[in-house]
């Protein structure tokens, strides 16, 4: 069966046999323009038969994809080899049947969590997503507390901690000093929340900020109302919820028991800092491809704007990080999760906080320091869109939990 053609950006693929298909990439090597176009042009024709489940013809384009592209060549060949290679696993576990949802799948390893941490690292370095993101949560937050003496924050994925450090010494600046500091950290090991733990209480050690750092293994809309009591939410405490979502892996796990979880803990103030890029639900395997192949092509150009083709953080980054989110994004069967945290916010009933002022002159000035000038900053109905090239990449908004009832 014949797969059924997209209308798109991209260039039509016109299909030729396999064997005409390598020599004319044979004849365009010379030329990684036209390298890449045709690359681009096999990738979505391999698509397509997967979305159709022709997996033997889908099984044929990738041995090609796979000769031709490199994860080490220009950016838009390195965006295509590691699409390929999710299209692979997609096609493998459809042989098999044996696909295991993210929010599914177990907690990383040690090894796979450390991996990551030093990715995220690599790319806070020379990207100013991560920036932002730790930035204008910050200064909302900042604001959010003002006149208060104890802060809680619950942060459902902390990972190393390394948004805090920044807050910590724009909370110690503060005339009226605080009594309490509280972060309630999320994550999937004991071990790397406890020395994420300590690097923090050094670190507010050094202010002479009063802190408590709280552990919790696992993820909020997994907690039952019995458990939510490990977040030792006090009734004196101005409580911040902060939710950084990605794909590397599932970080809240039902997303239906987030929001209880959320409605039951009534937080003074949630940061959201999400990706622009659809999580399943109703749209088709061939709308989230080609999305995604959209979003990915974006970030692996700006990196590519930071970094040499030979540079080892590159490959580390576009391998641990970006990689990992394609093949989840791919692998994944559209299982119903939220499309848009800040839709769904405010849909029952959370009341948006404008992103305006402030927060938003910190987010102009980060990407002023920055020596790439392809990124763009819009204000959108309060919230807040980085993007490259202007293609959106992220989005940043605040929340007031809903009226009490």
């Amino acid at each position: 069966m014949k797969a059924k053609r997209l209308d798109r950006d991209f260039p039509p693929s016109d299909d030729p046999p396999a064997a005409k298909r390598r020599k004319d990439v044979d004849s365009d090597l010379h030329n990684p323009h036209d390298t890449a176009i045709r690359l681009l042009r096999l990738l979505l024709q391999c698509a397509e038969y997967v979305a159709t489940e022709n997996l033997q013809e889908a099984s044929s384009l990738l041995l090609e994809i796979s000769e031709i592209s490199s994860p080490f060549a220009s950016s838009p060949e390195r965006v295509v080899a590691y699409f390929a290679q999710a299209l692979q696993a997609r096609v493998f576990s459809s042989c098999l049947g044996a696909y295991t949802p993210l929010t599914a799948q177990r907690s990383l390893t040690m090894a796979q969590s450390q991996k990551i941490f030093a990715a995220l690292q690599s790319y806070n370095s020379v990207s100013p997503l991560i920036k932002f993101s730790h930035f204008t949560a910050n200064q909302v937050i900042f604001e959010a507390v003002e006149g208060e003496d104890r802060v809680h924050i619950i942060d459902l994925d902390v990972m190393q901690g390394l948004q805090w450090p920044a807050l910590f010494h724009i909370l110690a600046s503060r005339p009226r000093k605080l009594r309490s500091v509280r972060i309630t950290g999320f994550g999937s090991s004991s071990v790397l929340l406890a020395s994420t733990g300590r690097r923090l209480a050094d670190f507010a050690a050094s202010l002479d900020l009063p802190f408590e750092f709280n552990p919790v293994e696992g993820k909020l809309g997994d907690l039952t109302e019995l458990s939510l009591s490990q977040l030792g939410v006090r009734s004196d405490e101005s409580v911040v919820v902060h939710w950084m979502q990605h794909r590397l892996y599932d970080v809240t796990g039902s997303d239906a028991g987030a929001l209880e979880a959320l409605r039951r803990i009534r937080p003074r103030l949630v940061t959201v800092v999400e990706q622009d890029l659809s999580r399943g639900g109703e749209r088709s395997f061939l709308g989230r491809f080609v999305e995604a192949l959209h979003h990915y092509s974006a970030l692996f150009d700006a990196l590519g704007e930071g970094m040499e083709e030979e540079n080892a953080e590159r490959y580390t980054v576009e391998e641990q990080l970006f990689g990992r989110e394609i093949k989840n994004v791919v692998v994944g069967r559209g299982e119903r999760k939220v499309e848009r945290w800040w839709e769904e916010l405010s849909r029952v009933g959370f009341r948006p906080v404008s992103l305006r002022g402030n927060p938003a002159a910190q987010a102009g000035l980060l990407l002023g320091m920055m020596p790439w000038k392809g990124y763009s900053l819009v204000e959108d109905n309060g919230t807040l869109r980085l993007g490259w090239k202007d293609l959106s990449l992220l989005t940043a908004s605040a929340w007031l939990s809903p009226p009490s009832p």
